[in-house]
């Protein structure tokens, strides 16, 4: 079999499926966005994509402020509720049973639910065509205590993180290594050696 050629397309998956909210929190909005991911790493930056005639846009705009929230296999369906109804004649946030409460750092609120929420501040827009991208500083994580362990490192495995692929939601599967470990340099087992000199003796 060989290869084919497609026309352009936005075919790069998988993507987070997130819910980004907005406003603040007497008078929010929250959409799903699977256009972002992270640009920069000092300092970090991530960025999203939004259509203008989205009910979000125009708080994300005004305020330059916003909240990735990234969202589990537990929150599918709600997730994908808030890519399909605007927030003009729908309160998603109720309607879905999610929780907001106040962010660290933004006066955009943070979604309880989700197990990891990243602050972010607008530096910069650009008009792109059928989307505006947001590009942002990472002002602050807030992450739910449940997955950040007694070394103070954020572990997600066992929160059932979800991603999008070309219009499907999927949950992540098992692990397959840490990051670096195709060239981490294996231990030396000195147990055997260290019993042998010893002879043997306890």
């Amino acid at each position: 079999m060989g290869r084919k050629i497609l026309a352009p397309g936005t075919l790069l998956a998988p993507l987070p499926a997130a819910l980004v909210t907005s406003g603040d929190t007497e008078k929010y909005a929250v959409l799903t966005v699977a256009w972002t991911g992270i640009i920069c790493t000092r300092p970090p930056m991530t960025y999203i994509s939004v259509r203008p005639e989205r009910y979000s846009y125009d708080f994300i705009k005004e305020n330059g402020e916003f909240v990735i929230n990234l969202t589990t296999s537990k929150m599918a369906r709600e997730t994908d509720f808030c890519g399909m109804k605007s927030g003009r004649d729908t309160d998603k946030i109720k309607k879905c049973g999610f929780h907001i409460e106040p962010a660290s750092a933004v006066i955009a609120p943070v979604i309880t639910e989700s197990p990891v929420s990243l602050e972010c501040k607008v530096c910069e827009v650009k008009a792109l065509g059928s989307h505006d991208m947001f590009i942002a500083d990472i002002v602050a994580i807030n992450a739910d205590e449940r997955y950040i362990d007694s070394k103070g490192r954020i572990n997600l495995q066992q929160s059932g993180l979800m991603a999008y692929s070309h219009g499907e939601y999927f949950s992540l599967g098992r692990k397959l290594g840490d990051f670096g470990f195709s060239v981490a340099k294996k231990k030396k087992k000195h147990h055997a050696k260290e019993s042998k000199s010893r002879g043997g003796q306890k």
